[in-house]
């Protein structure tokens, strides 16, 4: 799975086989250092394994100090154009950079970036967009491609490793998801870099977290990527928890499998109130626990033998099965008492 190299972001370890890890940024003013550092803590408790903070003049560099102090996980400078500013960040204990060399400068103004890199132990992640492609590249591919992304990528990369630097993560993102995936293919069979996967400005929660799931959820089934990010408008928070669901579904990260029939006719009961309870409630359990919960006969006895717990349904009732096995009839909030038999029986199961 994922990049042959692997680079140390802080403790997290991204490519060489190491498990793909969760991103998100804040969007708060770097400079309140209060205020960033609340949203930094709520998105590590969501999920995220690494947070990145734009760094855009001298105060957000020189708050990256305090946040870096206080941070739950390794953080991540966002630079444009200035090279100063990725020194700043560096030095005040930044764990990685998101930058492209190519908009920072002179080779001389690179090279500083470089070596204050090395001395500090800090990988580089290259990020071309779709929208910020080369003016060359454009003209010659006639609009943006998947080919003129991988190409631009490697402009960026040729700059960092002719200053002998390779400890190097590649983004190649679009809003188009098919453009998106094929350049990461494309990237994927051209280079060992690690890529930290994601379809930008993919929308609001809803239509934006399908378009993720399918692009980063289709290369992470061919093998390819290391870190992901699923990049939403609106609270970051929501990101994190929509990219554990995607590893989960995939089988990348523990946690409980919720199955629920999507109601017919011959149900009677409220699937949609008691899947919607169970699910609220064991969100962030990571145990590796299969929850089921089926409105009638026809389907719910097959669902049951698959699941840890299942709850089928009959009129205004339900039956509860413990691995496969009926063990109880639920009546009355059928809700609460399945809530209730989950929440036991994952007390009775050893923590792995």
């Amino acid at each position: 799975m994922g990049a042959k190299k692997q680079v140390l972001a802080g403790n997290v370890a991204i490519g060489g086989g190491s498990p793909v890890s969760i991103q998100s940024m804040t969007n708060t003013d770097t400079r309140d250092v209060g205020a960033t550092l609340d949203q930094i803590k709520t998105l590590a408790a969501s999920g995220c394994d690494l947070v990145r903070v734009s760094v855009y003049d001298r105060a957000c560099a020189g708050a990256v100090r305090a946040l870096v102090d206080q941070s739950p996980v390794p953080l991540v400078a966002d630079i444009h154009f200035d090279h100063t500013l990725a020194i700043a960040a560096m030095e005040n204990g930044i764990h990685k950079m998101r930058i492209n060399p190519g908009n920072i400068g002179s080779e001389d103004k690179v090279r500083k970036v470089v070596d204050c890199a090395k001395a500090h132990h800090v990988p580089i992640r290259i990020g071309v967009n779709s929208g910020s492609l080369e003016k060359d590249i454009l003209e010659r591919e006639g609009g943006v491609t998947a080919k003129g992304m991988v190409e631009s990528a490697l402009r960026h990369i040729r700059i960092l490793e002719g200053a002998h630097f390779d400890d190097i993560v590649i983004s190649l993102k679009s809003s188009s998801v098919p453009l998106t995936v094929e350049a990461y293919r494309l990237m994927h069979d051209t280079c060992d870099y690690p890529l930290h996967l994601g379809v930008t400005e993919a929308g609001l929660p809803g239509q934006g977290t399908i378009k993720s799931a399918i692009g980063i959820g289709s290369l992470l089934l061919d093998g390819i990527g290391d870190t992901v990010r699923v990049s939403l408008t609106g609270d970051p928070v929501n990101e994190p928890r929509a990219a554990l669901d995607i590893l989960r579904a995939l089988g990348l990260r523990k946690g409980i499998r919720f199955v629920s029939c999507p109601t017919c006719g011959r149900t009677q009961i409220d699937v949609a109130a008691i899947a919607k309870r169970v699910t609220e409630e064991f969100a962030d359990i990571d145990q590796p626990v299969t929850v089921a919960v089926m409105g009638c006969v026809v389907n719910g006895p097959g669902e049951a033998r698959d699941a840890d717990i299942a709850l089928c349904g009959g009129k205004d009732c339900g039956a509860l099965y413990i691995k496969g096995k009926p063990v109880k009839k639920l009546t009355g909030d059928l809700a609460e008492g399945m809530t209730r038999a989950v929440r036991e029986y994952l007390q009775s199961v050893p923590v792995l």
